[in-house]
């Protein structure tokens, strides 16, 4: 009698178990296929991820615009971008980008105090898979 009862129980757990096991897989595999079906991430697709401003003269600023397009199926959102000095400082939409439509990424690059070829990034935290993005700006800068 003992023995049915420890079969009994062992047969009721594996059931539990494998039941549990089942309904988590289920619920994964939901929440995959509407993401895969549904296609309606961001994705900022940069026409250019570099820029190189050449030659500039020490105490000079300059500043150029990072043309992207949302690429994906819903709205572009972008939390921040930070510049990796103080030295430079991005600009960007505040606004949603939906989907099909153009943004820009403006840059200003201030060279005071500064000299011999430089390279500094700005980083871009949105909503798009992977949520950072880091655009790079080059310089050789000559003091006068």
């Amino acid at each position: 009698m003992k023995t049915y009862s420890i079969l009994f129980m062992l047969v009721f757990s594996m059931i539990c178990i494998f039941s549990a096991c089942q309904h988590e897989s289920k619920k994964e595999g939901a929440t995959t296929l509407i993401q895969s079906t549904s296609g309606t991430t961001p994705n900022m697709l940069f026409k250019e991820e570099k820029h190189n401003f050449g030659t500039i003269s020490q105490g000079e600023k300059v500043s150029y615009s990072f043309g992207f397009k949302n690429k994906g199926g819903s709205d572009l959102l972008i939390s921040s971008a930070k510049g990796s000095c103080g030295c430079t400082i991005p600009t960007y939409p505040q606004e949603p980008i939906k989907g099909g439509e153009e943004g820009k990424i403006d840059v200003v690059f201030d060279s005071d105090g500064k000299s011999g070829l430089v390279e500094k990034t700005i980083t871009l935290v949105t909503n798009c898979k992977p949520n950072t993005k880091v655009l790079t700006i080059n310089a050789n800068i000559i003091i006068p």
